[in-house]
């Protein structure tokens, strides 16, 4: 029997840590992590990665890489990878030759997929930073990236990807609803071992770790103690919701980006109205678990929801997002007026009351599904969407880029901006 060794990396949209594992793999479809790795950023690299995303916003592959920073936030970004990856290595007494790969995500900068373009008219695309060719030569191991292009070039969302990892872990962990709390909210709804639905939902983490890091030395509001002292803003929940109005109303599937979800308007109407800095945390964390109520309300009719829920991704670790969340389900916490009847819709297709448990897999789960990615590209099996399915369309995803190769040009994703003209 073949075995992989792969290791995944994920520095998602928060960029509160680099996350990694090293995960085996059977021709049979088990895996098993061999060790893991999470090494915090320091507050300044969040907020150069921070600034070259706001500036990255709608440009094109040429103007993003004239930015008189971007080489260097590039740079120090996969350096600061690649020593992750080797310290890993180190600690754990893994001889790097051993591996098969690294499998990696990539920084997203720009995200505007096929459910966002059609309403301004304008072209899909993705932009992820991070060169594999770089990577590979400071590691010395083959880097498997650049997975989403694939997925935008072909015509589908690029974004949630996790889907058929959940369903791989449902072996162990049951049929259910497989939502992950991350700086955006994603769920997989999971029947019989199959990715039934996937999208996104919205924010989760972007309001209250952007707003603790402007107001405190925190990355995030850890355990709630911030929020915990204040209280529900039900006018700026109302608010919250109208800002992003256009995208939480949008159908399934759909992706998102932070750009959709106007955090420095939001930020200047909680300043312009006084709010106080613990009410605007709490109902920044209510909203997170608003909104990934809200999008399980537009799941169509012929789609049985689970009532067994199966949660990843650090936000659900903060007490008040979990409470809120699972009070939500029951019927039992603050909805919006005009969300009355959506949320007492979703409670009544509920066939027991729901059942809330965090993921065995769950810290990790991000950075396993890029080994999972790569796994499948090195194995040449495609990576099954419900989308791409329901299309009759396979796609084995991503680029391999190996130590020494000398790829070209390849700091930004395939599908940046304008890919269509070339």
């Amino acid at each position: 029997m073949t075995k992989y060794r792969i290791i995944g990396n994920m520095t998602g949209n928060s960029m509160d840590a680099i996350d990694l594992v090293l995960t085996e793999f059977d021709d049979d479809g088990t895996m098993q992590d061999i060790c893991r790795l999470s090494k915090p950023y320091d507050k300044d690299m969040q907020q150069r990665v921070e600034s070259l995303r706001t500036r990255s916003f709608n440009r094109t592959r040429k103007e993003i890489e004239a930015l008189p920073d971007f080489q260097d936030v590039h740079d120090d970004y996969i350096r600061q990878i690649a020593a992750c990856i080797n310290e890993m290595c180190h600690l754990n007494g893994i001889d790097k030759s051993s591996i098969d790969a690294i499998g990696f995500h990539g920084k997203t900068l720009d995200h505007n997929p096929p459910s966002k373009a059609k309403f301004d008219g304008s072209a899909p695309y993705t932009l992820q930073m991070g060169s594999g060719q770089m990577l590979a030569d400071l590691t010395g191991i083959a880097v498997v990236y650049d997975f989403r292009s694939d997925f935008i070039m072909s015509g589908f969302e690029g974004a949630p990807l996790v889907a058929p990892h959940n369903a791989r872990i449902s072996s162990l962990e049951g049929d259910g609803c497989y939502y992950n709390g991350g700086n955006t909210s994603n769920f997989a709804i999971i029947r019989g071992g199959k990715a039934i639905l996937s999208a996104d939902s919205g924010p989760f983490n972007e309001y209250t770790d952007n707003y603790v890091r402007l107001h405190t030395q925190d990355m995030f509001d850890k355990d709630g103690r911030y929020g915990y002292d204040g209280k529900l803003d039900k006018e700026l929940l109302q608010k919250l919701f109208d800002f992003g109005r256009s995208y939480y109303e949008t159908k399934l599937p759909k992706s998102g980006d932070p750009a959709y979800y106007h955090k420095d308007e939001i930020f200047a109407y909680v300043a312009a109205q006084n709010i106080k800095f613990a009410d605007a945390v709490h109902t920044f964390e209510y909203f997170a678990a608003y909104i990934a109520a809200q999008g399980l309300t537009l799941v169509p009719d012929e789609i049985d929801i689970s009532p067994n829920f199966i949660l990843f991704g650090g936000g659900w670790k903060n007490p008040i997002v979990y409470n809120s969340f699972a009070s939500l389900l029951q019927g039992k916490a603050f909805v919006l007026e005009e969300h009355k009847e959506q949320f007492a819709k979703l409670c009544s297709r509920f066939t027991n009351p729901p059942q809330i448990f965090a993921s065995r897999f769950g810290d990790y789960m991000e950075a396993r599904l890029f080994a999972d990615l790569a796994y499948h590209k090195l194995t040449d099996k495609p990576w099954i969407l419900p989308e791409t399915e329901a299309a009759w369309h396979n796609i084995v995803c991503g680029v391999v880029a190996y130590p020494g190769q000398n790829l070209p040009h390849d700091y930004l994703c395939r599908a940046a901006k304008g890919w269509q003209q070339k």
